[in-house]
């Protein structure tokens, strides 16, 4: 059960890092995401990875 609820929570985490209009605004729901599944690290790894997938959905 706690394996379903990790990969149930990642994958979460990963398709919120893709919300918003700007890089401002994925950075922020990555982080929030982040910060839910894996605390203050967590947070960091969200807000890098929304940045990235900004950088990549704008071009």
């Amino acid at each position: 059960m706690p394996k379903v609820l990790g990969v149930i929570a990642v994958s979460g985490a990963l398709l919120l890092a893709a919300c918003g209009h700007n890089v401002e605004q994925r950075a922020a729901t990555g982080a929030v995401a982040g910060a839910v599944v894996g605390g203050p690290i967590g947070a960091a790894a969200g807000a890098a990875v929304g940045t990235a997938v900004s950088k990549s959905v704008d071009n």
